[in-house]
């Protein structure tokens, strides 16, 4: 008998070779893979003993809370209380200080008040008095009286508002008349009827005065 003889392609050799080196790769590829997880996992269970160690150890160790004591509780309540007390008696005597002052001002504002209108009298009998009549003791006595009661005045800060010659200011002066001046400045004082007085800066009474328009 004839022996049959086989004839092989050479491609499909060459693609049989192929295939087989694949399969090969294919293999190393999941056995390397495999062992990258093992690795993986050895490493993440020794990073989670040491944080088990440490919860197993805090929750091992006994809780202390330190407990308030009732002696400190009480000293800081009667401090507190006591620092309240003080800054309101602080608080009344400020208040009374104050109110004493105020009195005080009115007091005295209503004193000086009522010495003015002796003030204007000794003004206008000196208004009327001749030279010769000056020069007598009895009038030279009256003006040191005036004088002395002048510089009392003065002390107490008690001042005379000025008036003649000066722009009109509704919070001094009082305008009582009005004249047609064309030498005068316009709203410019020009007579005093009666002259004003302020206390401590603020007026106890009005200039009373003729305003040129």
């Amino acid at each position: 008998m004839e022996e049959e003889k086989v004839i092989r392609d050479p491609q499909e050799e060459e693609i049989i070779e192929i295939k087989a080196e694949d399969a090969g790769e294919a293999v190393t590829e999941e056995a390397a893979a495999a062992e990258a997880g093992a690795e993986a996992a050895k490493e993440t269970e020794a990073g989670d003993a040491p944080e088990e160690a440490e919860a197993s150890g805090e929750s091992s160790e006994p809780e202390t809370a330190a407990k308030p004591d009732p002696k400190d509780e009480k000293i800081k309540e009667l401090t507190n209380a006591l620092i309240y007390r003080l800054a309101e008696f602080e608080n009344f005597r400020n208040r009374s200080e104050k109110e004493k002052s105020q009195m005080f001002e009115v007091g005295a504002s209503s004193v000086i008040e009522k010495i003015l209108p002796v003030i204007d009298n000794f003004e206008r009998g000196f208004a009327v008095l001749s030279e010769e009549a000056r020069m007598e003791p009895f009038a030279q006595g009256m003006d040191k009286i005036y004088k002395q009661l002048m510089t009392v005045m003065e002390e107490l800060d008690v001042k005379p508002i000025e008036a003649v010659g000066q722009p009109f200011d509704p919070n001094l002066h009082n305008a009582v008349m009005h004249v047609e001046d064309e030498e005068a400045g316009e709203n410019v004082i020009v007579e005093e009827f009666q002259k004003g007085y302020t206390y401590r800066g603020n007026v106890i009474r009005y200039s009373m005065v003729k305003v040129a328009n």
